[in-house]
């Protein structure tokens, strides 16, 4: 089974590195992929509890608890499993921003996108497909820059959707 995903993996991933006219989406890429960097989940968040009530210091509590499952749930996989990325270990598919670690599985970044736009769905219901459309942009510039497969986006959205979960439980 594993080979199969693997397989799977590897194919979609070239198909992906093939899309024509990466001038175009390559520096889009980089720009969704840098909305999901960390530093910025804190302040938005720090924000809604200043102006958001009591529902934003909820939203802002649910994320510290989710993160602090989140983050090293992640670390843990990652230096586990020690999938190396797409752009080390597949020829014709090169990094385009510079990875933070050697590897790939968990994605990171799209768990994090995933915890993130979760917490903003419950307690702003009208932003969740504005949320999640922006969470699935994230894990999917991360393969088109090369440096996660396909599968390392749906583990990533798997923790983050759970993280979340397990955080607005502790939280509620």
């Amino acid at each position: 089974m594993w080979q199969r995903m693997d397989h799977w993996d590897r194919e979609l991933m070239m198909r992906l590195q093939r899309l024509p006219a990466p001038t175009l989406w390559r520096p889009t890429a980089r720009w969704v992929s840098l909305s999901g960097d960390g530093a910025g989940y804190l302040l938005f968040a720090l924000l809604l509890a200043e102006l958001g009530g009591a529902r934003g210091q909820q939203f802002l509590l649910a994320g510290l608890a989710a993160y602090a499952l989140e983050l090293p749930t992640y670390w843990l996989l990652k230096n586990t499993l020690k999938r190396a990325r797409p752009c080390h270990n597949m020829g014709g598919v090169v990094a385009v921003v510079d990875p933070h670690d050697k590897f790939s599985l968990p994605s990171g970044h799209t768990a994090a996108a995933f915890l993130f736009a979760t917490l903003l769905a419950w307690y702003w219901p009208p932003l969740m497909p504005l949320a999640y459309g922006w969470a699935t942009l994230v894990g999917v510039s991360r393969v088109l820059l090369g440096v996660h497969y396909p599968g390392d986006i749906v583990a990533g959205a798997s923790l983050g959707l759970w993280a979340a979960h397990m955080g607005l439980y502790w939280i509620h």
